[in-house]
């Protein structure tokens, strides 16, 4: 049988108790470094968001010009170019233009135009009647932003 020795039983258990001790000690200090992972380590700070870039308020005129008077259509249909004076909305602009009569308030004619990226854009008033005063309303709206719109009205009548 060999003999046991004391000495030699506590150098071993103190040789694995410095080993395990600086293991414990290093598992600790990695896990305490920003390696972005789940260690003890404080959260890394988000970047900014960006900067957000308002559109430019919708500013256009039309080659309608009736002045303080009505506008003196020579047929059933007028055509109206509209020009964007404001910076273009990088999505552009949906176009509505609703004719109607004063007397009653009825629809005359109403269109939809799509949205546009250049600038002029054509639309087209129809079933303008003879001697009957109409309201036209131009709308301009920003295809990205719903709350940048632009509304003009003038009076128009067929000859």
């Amino acid at each position: 049988m060999i003999p046991i020795n004391n000495r030699n039983v506590l150098k071993q258990l103190s040789f694995r108790l410095i080993v395990f001790s600086l293991f414990v000690i290093l598992v600790s200090a990695a896990c305490g470094k920003d390696s972005g992972g789940s260690g003890g380590g404080s959260t890394p700070t988000p970047p900014p968001p960006p900067p957000v870039v308002a559109e430019e308020n919708i500013v256009f005129t039309y080659d309608i010009d009736p002045g303080a008077n009505i506008y003196a259509a020579l047929g059933a249909t007028q055509e109206v170019k509209i020009t964007v004076t404001s910076k273009m909305p990088t999505a552009g602009v949906t176009t509505d233009i609703v004719v109607k009569r004063d007397s009653d308030g009825a629809t005359v004619s109403s269109s939809s135009l799509t949205a546009a990226t250049t600038s002029p854009i054509t639309g087209t008033i129809s079933n303008l009647a003879t001697n009957v005063v109409c309201t036209a309303t131009i709308t301009l709206k920003s295809a990205s932003t719903a709350t940048n719109t632009s509304t003009k009205t003038f009076k128009i009548a067929r000859k």
